[in-house]
């Protein structure tokens, strides 16, 4: 059973990770002055997030009926994938030096080779494999001492770290409800969508907007670089947040979901 859990917790890491990283590529993007050829990488990310989210979802599932046919409070193994989901995230600030480093080197890769297969095809090679150890850019404390909290919108970054916390509870909050509330399993599993659904709407229209703003500024010289460097270093900073209050309101999320999924029924 706990194998389990540490291999539903690998995907979640890698999700966060993967997803996380994403920033680097946009400043990588804005450097170089190719944002929209950076933005064309992301889809690389996304597949592996989506890959890693497919491979993830039915191993939730088998748990929680195992947690169903077994009578066993499954929490504290949900909150080890919440868990995951803030090593992940940490784990992706700590790349972000060399995430950017990587990036800039695929985006002028990209550009030559035309399309992702090719570049992978031309640029991964047992060569470049072992001066891959060269771009490695560990974050320093001199670096992180110049990234201030009021060189960032301090709204932006509470959405985001509560967008970032529904995110990652209302999958897990779910499938816990469905226990509390077995007699409509199907119907409180299926209500996820309701938590998803508001924090689509707060992403779509009041946090995406903004980051694009920002970097079209950035793209444009009327904001330096360092300032959406900040922004992006705080954006990911607030997802870690996020991670973080998903535990916190995990179980009341769950006992939401419960009370308000046979409402539908």
């Amino acid at each position: 059973m706990f194998e389990h859990v540490l291999l539903i917790s690998f995907f979640t890491l890698i999700i966060h990770t993967s997803e996380t990283l994403s920033y680097a590529i946009r400043l990588a993007g804005v450097r170089t002055g190719k944002l929209a050829v950076a933005l064309s990488l992301t889809g690389a990310i996304v597949l592996v997030s989506r890959t890693s989210n497919m491979l993830q979802g039915p191993m939730l599932g088998g748990l929680i009926d195992m947690a169903g046919k077994l009578h066993f409070d499954v929490q504290n193994d949900l909150r080890i994938v919440i868990a995951a989901a803030s090593v992940g995230t940490a784990l992706a600030i700590l790349l972000f030096p060399t995430a950017v480093a990587l990036s800039t080197r695929l985006i002028a890769h990209l550009e030559v080779a035309g399309s992702i297969p090719q570049m992978l095809k031309n640029s991964v090679s047992l060569q470049s494999i072992k001066h891959a150890g060269h771009h490695l850019r560990l974050p320093r404390w001199e670096m992180l001492s110049r990234f201030r909290l009021g060189s960032a919108p301090v709204r932006l970054l509470i959405l985001n770290c509560i967008v970032t916390s529904i995110f990652t509870v209302s999958v897990l909050a779910a499938l816990y409800a469905s226990l509390l509330n077995p007699e409509y399993k199907l119907a409180v599993t299926m209500s996820s969508g309701l938590i998803n659904g508001f924090a689509t709407i707060i992403f779509t229209i009041l946090i995406d907007p903004q980051v694009a703003l920002l970097t079209d500024r950035a793209m444009q010289g009327k904001t330096g670089q360092e300032d959406i460097q900040k922004t992006l270093v705080w954006l990911m900073f607030s997802r870690f947040f996020g991670t973080l209050l998903g535990q916190v309101i995990f179980v009341p999320a769950a006992y939401w979901v419960a009370w308000i999924g046979p409402l539908f029924h």
